[in-house]
């Protein structure tokens, strides 16, 4: 049965595959509605799971629906929400929230403020709606501390050492009456999680090598940060990195530096005949960047724009192998999907190799200088690698 579906999707069009998708979706986002409404006036009849041998309605989720104790949890409290406010049902229906979402702004919903804290969730992400819960319900700033944390023997070929520290770090320092930390264990990933508006927790785990450095750098900040507060050292070492990372990636600079004069007989530019760099020029990088707000400029046909913000690349508009120019006009900022996608647009489905072999092809006749990696029409200027 599943192996005839995925062939009857495997022999869908790219435009059919397309339209189905968010029929299927809106489908699954209704059928959980309505399971959650179920669930909800199951909840008020506890007699009837128990008559099944189920001591809860988690355990029925669980055990007799075969959901994961995630999914399980989710779907409780949202039902429970449900029965308070209904309207939740049409919002999760139709994609406005999610159930995580509803999970987590559950107990701050009341009868006064559930529609305008529903509409405020409408359509935002994880991040957004962790900021929401914070001004729902804002937490205390966690006092800065460093603690070690219990010896592990590190498995066969792991690179982990065998003592390793947590640090949780406030947004500013915590005032004396703060609440002590809990204790803290070893965790999979950090943690960034806004705590109050506009306060943010942070929580991660660092090797030895990483503690010895921040006990240094509190030494030798003792003069600017006397109580070597670990949020201020956290923000003045972003700060640092951030203004190294834009200056080496985006060629930021504090102030105009105007290029000095090269003799034109030298300058590859401006000799007749010679392709033009495919070298971006640091002003061009900075322009681009700023104009394109650090984000993927793509737009699709019916208007949407990518909302990348990672693995961005700088992205030759008309291609520099068809002699695009790089100039702030010509150069926009991608993703790597994007960029990816539009040389596939251009070249064909073999992307870059056919973009390789092109060029090779037209220098064995003579009207390109010999291959050189850094001008490959198939290397990509990267912003990040």
């Amino acid at each position: 049965m599943n192996a005839n579906i995925l062939a009857t999707a495997d022999a869908l069009s790219d435009q059919d595959l397309l339209v189905r998708i968010p029929v299927l979706a809106g489908r699954e986002r209704e059928a959980a509605a309505e399971l959650v409404a179920h669930l909800a006036v199951l909840d008020t009849r506890p007699a009837l799971y128990a008559a099944k041998g189920y001591g809860s309605l988690f355990r029925y989720c669980t055990q007799a629906l075969g959901l994961s104790e995630d999914a399980a949890c989710n779907r409780v409290v949202v039902a429970r929400a449900c029965r308070r406010f209904p309207v939740i049902l049409d919002l999760l229906a139709s994609g406005s929230v999610t159930q995580t979402s509803v999970r987590l702004l559950a107990k701050y919903l009341t009868a006064n403020n559930h529609q305008a804290v529903l509409a405020r969730a409408s359509g935002r992400n994880r991040d957004a709606i962790d900021a929401l819960v914070a001004e729902l319900g804002p937490q205390p700033d966690v006092r800065a501390s460093v603690r070690k944390l219990p010896t592990f023997t590190a498995t066969p070929g792991s690179t982990a050492t065998a003592t390793q520290v947590a640090i949780s770090v406030p947004a500013e320092p915590a005032p004396a009456i703060a609440p002590p930390p809990a204790v803290l264990a070893v965790t999979s990933r950090p943690v960034v999680r806004a705590s109050a508006p506009q306060r943010y927790r942070a929580q991660f785990t660092m090797p030895e090598e990483t503690h010895e450095k921040l006990r240094r750098v509190q030494a030798l900040l003792r003069r600017e940060i006397p109580d070597g507060d670990l949020a201020a050292i956290f923000d003045h070492a972003l700060t640092l990195l951030l203004d190294t990372l834009e200056k080496t990636k985006l060629g930021k600079a504090d102030r105009a530096r105007s290029r000095p004069p090269i003799r034109p007989e030298t300058d590859k530019e401006v000799r007749e005949g010679a392709r033009p760099s495919r070298h971006v020029p640091r002003e061009v990088k900075r322009a681009v960047w700023q104009r394109d707000g650090g984000q993927c400029a793509f737009v699709s046909s019916d208007g949407r724009r990518c909302k990348e913000q990672t693995f961005l690349e700088f992205h030759h508009v008309q291609p520099y192998a068809h002699q695009g120019p790089a100039t702030v006009a010509n150069i926009s900022v991608r993703c790597w999907r994007h960029n990816q996608y539009e040389a596939q647009l251009i070249f064909g489905p073999q992307g870059a190799s056919i973009v390789r072999e092109g060029a090779r092809s037209v220098r064995q006749q003579g009207q390109l200088p010999p291959y050189d990696s850094k001008t490959d029409p198939a290397v990509r200027t990267g912003i990040f690698t």
